[in-house]
Parts: C-alpha cells; sequence; structure tokens
C-alpha cells in the first residue's frame, strides 16, 4: 500500500488567473476545467477535491469544504459580470456564460430581491456577447470582455452596454463577503494528506504572489496587481462564513434548492 507521501489524488480547478494562487505548486496533478465541467467530474467521483463553485457544495449534500481557503471579494470583483444594454428591469431574457454555477445564482437572487425573474438561457459562443440585450460572463472571459471594451470607470459602461458587478452588488446588499469557489473534498475517502497538501499549495502562492503577478501572461502586469490586490481574496473566515449563510438563505427563501448546511474541515 502507497504511503500517503507517495499517494496521488485527483484535483481539479478552473483555468482561470484568480485560482492561480491557489494551485501554483499542484503540479501535474491538476485537471483544469470550467466549474460546470467540475462539477460533472466531482459527482461522478471522477476528483478527489475540486476548486468548485460554492452552489455545487450547497445544493449537493455529498462533500465536505476545506476550511481557511476560498475565492472570495468584498466589493467589486471585475470578473463576474451582467453587461446589459438596456435597464435591469426591462430583462426579460439573460443569456450566461455555460461556464457558470454560483454566479448564475447569484445573480437570480440580486435580482430576485428587485423583484425580477427573468429567463436564463445558455450564452451559445463568446463571440455572441456583444450582440445580446444581456449576458453573464465569468473569469477571464468577463475580464476581457471589459478590457476589450475599455469600460469607463464613471459611468462603468462598455461601449453599448453597462457593467452591473455581482460582487459589488452583493457587497451593497449585505455588506458581507462573497464566496465564489471552495475546495470541496469527496466524502468516503481519506483526506487528510490532501487537505495538507492543498493548505500548504495556498501557503506557497500567498507568498509567491509578487512572483505570479509579474510571470503570469493574462492580461498586463498593472491589471494583474490590481485584480489580486483589490478584487478578490483567499479568506474563509467568519466573515465569509456569514456570507455563504446569508446565500444560503436568499436561495431557500427564493426557491432555489433544496440547500444544504455546509460542513467545514481543518
Amino acid at each position: 500500500m502507497s504511503s500517503d507521501k507517495t499517494q496521488i489524488f485527483r484535483i481539479g480547478s478552473v483555468p482561470y488567473l484568480n485560482a492561480a494562487p491557489l494551485t501554483r505548486d499542484l503540479g501535474n496533478e491538476l485537471i483544469l476545467a470550467t466549474p460546470a465541467k467540475l462539477a460533472e467530474m466531482l459527482r461522478r467521483d471522477e476528483l478527489d477535491a475540486a476548486l468548485v463553485s460554492i452552489t455545487e457544495v450547497l445544493l449537493n449534500d455529498r462533500y465536505d469544504i476545506l476550511d481557511g481557503i476560498a475565492i472570495a471579494s468584498l466589493g467589486e470583483v471585475f470578473s463576474v459580470i451582467l453587461a446589459h444594454k438596456k435597464p435591469l428591469e426591462e430583462a426579460n431574457e439573460i443569456f450566461c456564460d455555460t461556464a457558470s454555477l454560483t454566479s448564475v445564482n447569484l445573480l437570480k437572487v440580486l435580482l430576485a430581491e428587485r423583484g425580477l425573474k427573468p429567463e436564463f438561457k445558455p450564452l451559445e459562443n463568446y463571440e455572441a456577447a456583444t450582440e445580446q440585450d444581456f449576458v453573464l460572463l465569468i473569469g477571464d472571459r468577463a475580464i476581457e470582455f471589459q478590457r476589450a471594451h475599455q469600460p469607463s470607470q464613471s459611468s462603468g459602461a462598455t461601449g453599448t452596454h453597462e457593467i452591473f458587478d455581482l460582487g459589488a452588488a452583493w457587497m451593497e446588499m449585505t455588506s458581507l463577503p462573497f464566496v465564489y469557489a471552495v475546495w470541496a473534498l469527496r466524502r468516503g475517502i481519506e483526506t487528510k494528506e490532501l487537505r495538507r497538501e492543498l493548505k500548504e499549495s495556498k501557503h506557497s502562492g500567498l507568498e509567491q504572489m509578487e512572483q505570479i503577478i509579474q510571470s503570469r501572461e493574462e492580461f498586463d502586469e498593472a491589471f494583474r496587481r490590481d485584480y489580486f490586490e483589490w478584487h478578490i481574496h483567499y479568506r474563509l473566515a467568519d466573515d465569509e462564513k456569514r456570507g455563504i449563510a446569508r446565500f444560503c438563505e436568499l436561495l431557500r427563501k427564493h426557491n432555489l434548492g433544496p440547500v444544504f448546511e455546509p460542513k467545514f474541515v481543518s
């Protein structure tokens, strides 16, 4: 039988810039996929752990959450947006990035709290995003969309689109951080060594943040620095857990469940 030191775990993560500090040291063990694909793989027990949308954990009672680590924002996140040509109140249908899980449910909650319940449809391809009156984008695609359209800092406009930043909207509504992704651990296996590996990877990644900012190829260095220093953080502490609890309440309120209580493990 293999010892803990030689055990190889199947670990999944998103291929987005925001995951870089958490996965930098995981090397060849890492399987990259969209949030939606990672969720499918977890459900089929094809992964032992994945940096997956918080919605996947809350709506499926089959995972533990690794405590202390998340991808979260306190205010504008920049990489989770609804681009809209018309006022939100006129939204009848919204085309959604098919990679997304949590962002769709977060947007449903934010709009439902405003009395709005539009139809949500899959975005067939990213090239069509600029043509839609309402389009939800996440990750690097959301960043690319805003940068390509040279957003106005004063108005939040990108040419013909206004930008509704979901992180900013959540903060305005709740005064709490929003947690987008967590390490979901498959139950039924021994995860002590896996948990240690993921925690060490985060610690190493945060120590190497300056190198990550300078060496990554996505976008430009000035943007990467702004993004990591101001838009996202990697804590999963009391405030973030309160944010998760509030999200659970609102998912239940708007019948987006069943919603299960998160189970945190250290």
